[in-house]
């Protein structure tokens, strides 16, 4: 049987282990949604924290497969055929939680729930169909629950709504330019992409503190970004390389409309022995409600529908729904020191277009509470993203990634995670 003290001490663990496993998840995943503090037994906490992430995905065989394009990575010629795809980045994370009486808990968040970052550069063959992309999101958050007795344990009702930001661009060669032109230009184009809004949260949870049991349901609703605005910066290509292209040589306002995706998340714990804890979770991503994500002339809206027949460019992803389990144990060694292990399944969410295949994540967290009401925690995970490769992928009767090829093998992924928290 756990004592109190146990699960106090233990059960915070469960996300210290987990931490940097979620930041290599398939999708745009990077911090996800995450109100483990809800289920702090302080009356008030306040938690700091910040991951970093270090993917090593190398492309290599690339070819460009398309010559009415132009070959090459300024279209003329020459160019490598490796390339380092991904960036290191931060996750943030910052989340104070308050109690109300005996019932009601309640707690405010900020964190980065998806995000990518891919940098090919200039030189590798590939750059007809990608030199930068980047997406980053901002949410800010507010959760509440309300928990009674049932039977040996309480019940807890769960509910929230949040507020997300999204900006990003992408930067690709969009026509070679020769001779003397190519003195001024350089043949690349810019999309850049903003916009804001709404999604909400229900869930439902079953704590028996004796044993260090908690077993959570937790619904994410999409966010429905219907009103993406931007622009596609075509000023590096010369009206000269086609008169008939009304766009080429200028700035073009334009307007569009994407889904951050639906989740489902299972998580269990439970005391195993004195000091000992189990746990383990399952989650559903329906990344699958992003394919190909149209933006259209911003002076064609109410016009015509924007398609992939009226759209200027598009952000092609053409995900799978993603799924990610996990499990793990935790232990505390005395009053002020516990460790937890973990491993981490996910599916990749690239169907043979895009460089997201499996990852299996090993994740590691040390904790340490000096006096008891700071807890300082120390994580890091090693990981293996599985090898593919990406080439053509048909959606809706057209050929999408026949303008390059390329294959990638079994890579290394490492993340470092550090947090404060402080309760009373």
């Amino acid at each position: 049987m756990a004592s109190r003290r146990f699960s106090k001490g233990i059960t915070s663990l469960v996300l210290l282990s987990s931490l940097a496993s979620p930041s290599f998840a398939g999708g745009l995943e990077r911090g996800g949604y995450n109100i483990d503090l809800l289920f702090d037994n302080s009356r008030f906490a306040v938690q700091s924290g910040a991951t970093y992430v270090m993917p090593q995905r190398k492309l290599k065989n690339v070819k460009d497969t398309d010559p009415t394009d132009g070959l090459g990575t300024n279209g003329i010629g020459g160019g490598s055929t490796t390339a380092d795809d991904t960036e290191d980045y931060w996750i943030p994370y910052l989340g104070v939680k308050v109690g109300f009486g005996d019932s009601i808990d309640c707690m405010g968040d900020f964190s980065t729930p998806f995000g990518a970052h891919t940098n090919p550069g200039a030189d590798w063959l590939g750059v007809n169909d990608n030199i930068e992309t980047k997406i980053s999101t901002r949410n800010y958050g507010a959760t509440c629950s309300y928990r009674f007795d049932m039977g040996p344990g309480q019940l807890r009702l769960i509910g929230g709504g949040f507020y997300q930001t999204v900006d990003g661009f992408k930067t690709r060669l969009v026509a070679p330019i020769t001779g003397a032109a190519a003195l001024v230009y350089d043949g690349t184009g810019r999309l850049d992409l903003a916009d804001q809004a709404m999604g909400w949260r229900a869930g439902i949870a079953y704590e028996i503190e004796e044993y260090a049991f908690r077993a959570s349901l937790v619904y994410n609703s999409k966010v429905k970004y219907d009103d993406l605005t931007g622009t596609v910066d075509l000023t590096e290509v010369p009206k000269a390389a086609n008169p008939a292209n009304p766009y080429l040589g200028v700035v073009t306002p334009v307007y569009g409309s994407a889904e951050a995706p639906d989740s489902v998340e299972l998580k269990l714990q439970s005391g195993i022995a004195p000091d000992w804890l189990a746990f383990g979770s399952v989650k559903w991503t329906n990344w699958s409600v992003l394919q190909s994500i149209a933006f259209c002339p911003k002076a064609t809206k109410g016009v015509v529908a924007c398609s992939a027949s009226s759209q200027l460019t598009s952000l092609d992803l053409f995900y799978r729904d993603g799924w990610t389990i996990s499990g793990g144990v935790g232990h505390k060694f005395n009053e002020q020191w516990a460790g937890a292990l973990s491993l981490t399944w996910d599916r990749g969410t690239s169907q043979g277009y895009g460089a997201q295949t499996d990852t299996w994540t090993l994740g590691a967290g040390v904790s340490y509470t000096p006096v008891e009401n700071v807890e300082w925690r120390l994580a890091g995970a090693l990981g293996i993203m599985t090898g593919g490769e990406s080439g053509t992928y048909v959606y809706n009767g057209r050929t999408y990634g026949n303008d390059v090829s390329y294959s990638f093998g079994d890579d290394l992924l490492a993340a470092l995670s550090t947090s404060v928290k402080v309760k009373f």
